[in-house]
């Protein structure tokens, strides 16, 4: 049988509980588990590329050796379709929070099919505890001095405290 691999695409700027789920329940869907981590500067993330990655490595040690599948962090810079065939992966694996997600992953998961039809893309709904999550509103709340321990890990909340903190 062939090992099923799966890539889980993000800016992880930063990650949250949300993904951590999504990463948790997509270890019981395939063999591996690729997290890739988007290099692309464009979107101006908040943290660098590096940053990410560790915090995402980080927030994820508790689900290594669980009996589950395996997870790699790695950062990709290039078209999602040409980074999962070059990862030897079969699956796109995408989280969907609400109804407005679905459009525009549902778009998206048809063009990467016209691209390479071998490659599925496989959506995992939020879990209802999660759902309202988005890094981008994790950022708005810390900057303006807002609790976010309710969104990501102790880590994260910390090292978003020092980025905001002001002298």
């Amino acid at each position: 049988m062939t090992e099923r691999i799966g890539v889980y695409p993000g800016t992880f700027d930063p990650v949250t509980l949300g993904h951590i789920d999504i990463i948790a329940r997509a270890q019981q869907v395939v063999d591996k588990v690729i997290i890739a981590v988007a290099g692309n500067e464009a979107k101006d993330p908040l943290f660098s590329v590096e940053e990410r990655v560790n915090m995402v490595e980080n927030d994820i040690e508790h689900l290594r050796g669980n009996g589950w599948a395996e997870i790699q962090v790695v950062v990709f810079d290039k078209l999602l379709v040409y980074f999962v065939q070059d990862m030897q992966a079969s699956i796109i694996i995408r989280g969907l929070r609400a109804v407005s997600d679905f459009e525009y992953e549902f778009q998206m998961a048809a063009m990467n099919a016209r691209m390479q039809p071998d490659i599925e893309t496989v959506f995992l709904m939020a879990s209802d505890r999660y759902q309202f999550i988005s890094s981008r509103f994790v950022k708005e709340i810390a900057r303006h001095d807002g609790d976010v321990t309710h969104f990501v890990t102790t880590h994260v909340s910390d090292l978003l405290i020092k980025r905001f903190s002001r002298p």
